[in-house]
């Protein structure tokens, strides 16, 4: 005759075995480890005493990529902004949208004359 486990008494059977609490902890420096008790695993890992009062270097790196993304000026990024959000308005010199062929000249004009600001900075 074959025997099976109900669902409660496989998870009885189970549960004796787990830990009941984890404690995963960072030490520094000369720090010990706390000793686990029973029922219990500790995850100890020891950094060095500088590392103490640190921001955490996940932190700092994702700090350093803001800021290079937002190296340029406040006006370099609003005109980026613009150039995006030209191409949808009307007068966009654009095939697509309302009055979209009217923007062509204007277009022209801008192209020249970041043209001739480039020429003059190279005088």
């Amino acid at each position: 005759m074959l025997s099976t486990l109900s669902p409660a008494k496989a998870e009885e059977g189970t549960a004796a075995a787990e830990p009941e609490r984890w404690s995963i902890l960072v030490t520094y420096g000369e720090d010990k480890c706390p000793e686990s008790d029973e029922g219990e695993i500790v995850v100890c890992a020891n950094r060095p005493e500088e590392e103490r009062y640190r921001i955490p270097k996940a932190v700092r790196d994702k700090e350093k990529e803001e800021e290079a993304h937002y190296a340029a000026s406040w006006t370099a990024q609003f005109q980026n902004h613009e150039d995006e959000a030209r191409l949808g308005r009307p007068n966009s010199c654009s095939p697509v949208g309302s009055n979209g062929f009217t923007g062509c000249q204007a277009d022209m004009l801008r192209d020249w004359f970041a043209q001739r600001n480039i020429d003059r900075a190279e005088k």
